[in-house]
């Protein structure tokens, strides 16, 4: 697979490495006497604005299959009526939180008030960048693409304690000072997993970490080699998400909402966003880092043998593209029914069991799980990417 050229500049392949978005819209405005520099100054937006565009679509499902799952949980019927099947219910409900008044509390931090949502909903967005949906269908090929998107994550608890004590409400106060204990607990067992992970593949792109797993088809998924990772990024994911049973810093039960109490209107939106679209980029990252990303449960030269083409064919080419990039969906969104299903059917923990799993059980087995692995790598280096 052909690299992008410039790993730090934002790019838009298509699936035929031949293509460049970038140079094609370039092209075609300096077609019409536009200069290259702001050509290329009119193309930056533009990748970011797709971003926001994927997150926000994807969103819109998320929040229709919460709904409708746990409609069908509770034995209920779910929205009905705002659209086919209520699939226009989402959408009703931003609307509704864009036109609804936004109010400051009068002894509120007004400039920290304002900037805790933004922190906590831009740097979700950001991680977007490195997500591949299919071979060379990403935003930024970053070399370092996991390690920037765990220096992001980092961010997202400064908004939420920043949100929770410019409120001046001890309710807030607490959830605020709870999101950050809990992100502190449990960041550090997420990233021993995909530190083995990246041990494993030799490299922190996400699109050199899929294409070391697509060597045998499904047997060749991470999820094989790093079991106990696996699980150990998905309980750390939920706990991220705040997604019961770890929603401790907006425990309605015992702190109204948490550091959302005092924030209406879009302010509160931003919260709301920033919540799904956490959920939908971390099932996605589950599906590139332990499921193939992109990659079919059979090899890609079975099916070119299959349909009787060369692997190097057009049809072969677009076919496999296709389909890698529902894959990669298709893998997110499974992962996204798991989630909400665990939402609804398991009661919360308490903040002290939140805490000891993380430090006292997550800590040390993905610790072992690391040292395990890197064991394995030096005495296994075929079988582990050595």
């Amino acid at each position: 697979m052909k690299m992008l050229p410039n790993p730090f500049t934002a790019h838009l392949a298509l699936v035929s490495p031949g293509i460049d978005i970038e140079l094609s819209f370039n092209e075609f405005l300096q077609d019409l006497g536009v200069s290259p520099e702001l050509a290329h100054i009119l193309w930056l937006p533009l990748p970011m604005f797709l971003v926001l565009i994927a997150a926000i679509i994807g969103v819109l499902v998320t929040v229709w299959l919460e709904r409708k799952i746990s409609a069908a949980a509770q034995q209920r019927i779910g929205p009905e009526y705002a659209g086919a099947l209520g699939i226009l219910q989402p959408m009703a409900d931003g609307l509704k939180l864009l036109v609804k008044e936004d109010i400051i509390p009068a002894k509120a931090d007004g400039l920290l008030f304002t900037l805790g949502p933004v922190l906590v909903l831009v740097p979700v967005i950001l991680s977007w960048l490195i997500v591949p949906f299919g071979q060379n269908l990403l935003i930024s090929n970053v070399g370092i693409g996991i390690f920037l998107w765990i220096a992001l994550s980092s961010i997202q608890p400064i908004g939420l304690l920043m949100s929770g004590y410019a409120s001046n409400n001890k309710y807030s106060l607490l959830g605020g000072l709870r999101a950050a204990a809990q992100s502190i607990s449990y960041e550090i067992p997420l990233a021993l997993a995909v530190l083995a992970v990246v041990m494993m593949s030799n490299s922190l792109s996400t699109v050199d970490i899929v294409e070391q797993q697509n060597s045998a088809g499904l047997l060749s998924w991470n999820i094989w080699r790093q079991p106990i990772g696996f699980l150990i990024f998905w309980i750390c994911a939920l706990a991220e998400c705040e997604r019961l049973p770890f929603d401790l810093p907006e425990a309605e039960e015992e702190l109204v909402a948490g550091y959302q109490t005092e924030y209406a209107g879009m302010k509160f939106a931003l919260f709301y966003l920033g919540s799904y679209i956490n959920l939908v980029l971390s099932a996605l990252l589950v599906s590139v880092l332990y499921l193939g990303g992109w990659g079919f449960p059979i090899p890609i030269e079975w099916f070119a043998e299959w349909i009787g083409e060369p692997i190097s064919s057009p049809i072969v080419q677009v076919c496999a593209g296709s389909i890698g990039i529902g894959m990669t969906v298709l893998k997110a969104y499974l992962l996204v029914f798991l989630a909400i299903l665990l939402r609804w059917t398991t009661p919360r923990v308490r903040i002290d069991q939140l805490l000891d799993l993380g430090w006292k059980f997550l800590l040390p087995i993905s610790l072992v799980n690391l040292l395990f692995t890197a064991a394995l790598k030096l005495a296994f280096p075929i079988a582990f990417g050595g």
